[in-house]
């Protein structure tokens, strides 16, 4: 029972970057932009959030910091892929070579490499943080309790506002969204910008939050996976959490079994979420389309004088 309700504890932790990282990634892919920079955009925000906390001394506006600087980098994403039409996969590859170099660097240069920060506190729920087993639950940090709030946020708009409704359009059929008035860059340029701060959320939430340091590459892939949870979520938001939720509980479940005393081979642990990656996309590919699939025009670049 120790066992079940520390890995519990440890569960939200673990979950929240894979579920912001994701939430990022719906976002500009709903309007037709195929987004595989996550992996270097949280870098970015991992790096810059771990800066601004050892500048400012306030968690809150270095994760402020986290996602800003991760929608500047994102810039150079948009205009390439909107503006310019390069290739989205290659941009994207593009993309996150740069961050990862640029990182890297940046962190040696700045000397902010192992250095350790104050991240944010644990608030516990009154008596539900008390609840045997389960009361870990209940004692997270303020940014795991908005988590849900931010998906439901994203979904209404998505599903219950004009702006929303135009977004999907955009990556629906951006030749009908044109012809009804639509401006289609502009929603696909501020659709990128917006989504990349929620990656670069889910970098700072890294950094600040789950090692409370800076490490070059510390993201270890999990832009990847978040890549991988998008497709696996059919581009639903909920669906998105509760594969976040997926990916989090085997990550967590890791460190547990070692501090059980459980002999594990290391490269065996170091791959085992790859490989539940792999299997789920192998899944989706095997599974009947639904309602939640692919946006129709995702991946394809668009200019207004072209017609179909």
């Amino acid at each position: 029972m120790t066992l079940i309700a520390s890995w519990l504890t440890n569960l939200p932790d673990f979950a929240t970057p894979f579920a912001l990282a994701a939430l990022g990634l719906i976002i500009p892919e709903r309007a037709g932009i195929l987004s595989l920079g996550a992996e270097g955009l949280m870098l970015v925000g991992a790096l810059v959030g771990v800066g601004a906390q050892l500048q400012f001394h306030s968690p809150g506006l270095a994760l402020v910091c986290a996602m800003a600087s991760a929608s500047a980098v994102s810039v150079i994403f948009a205009t390439l892929t909107v503006w310019l039409r390069i290739n989205q996969i290659i941009a994207g590859l593009a993309l996150v070579f740069l961050c990862e170099g640029g990182t890297s660097l940046a962190g040696t240069m700045l000397d902010w490499t192992n250095h350790p920060v104050t991240g944010l506190a644990a608030i516990p729920l009154g008596p539900l943080a008390q609840w045997p087993v389960v009361g870990g639950l209940f004692r997270q940090n303020l940014l795991v309790y908005l988590t849900p709030v931010l998906f439901a946020a994203v979904t209404w708009y998505l599903q219950r506002t004009t702006s929303g409704l135009r977004l999907r359009a955009v990556g629906e059929n951006p030749q009908a969204a044109d012809a009804a008035g639509v401006h289609v860059l502009s929603y696909r340029f501020l659709a990128v910008l917006a989504g990349s701060a929620l990656v670069g959320l889910a970098g700072g939430y890294l950094s600040l939050v789950s090692t409370k340091l800076w490490i070059a590459g510390m993201t270890g892939g999990r832009g990847w996976i978040a890549v991988g949870l998008v497709i696996f979520a059919r581009w639903s938001p909920w669906r998105a959490l509760a594969g976040a939720l997926l990916f989090g509980s085997i990550e967590a479940l890791i460190p547990q079994l070692a501090a059980a005393g459980i002999a594990l081979p290391q490269y065996f642990v170091l791959m085992t979420p790859y490989v539940v990656t792999l299997g789920v996309m192998v899944w989706v590919a095997l599974a009947k389309r639904g309602e939640n699939d692919a946006p129709g025009a995702l991946g394809e670049p668009w200019l207004r004088e072209e017609r179909r």
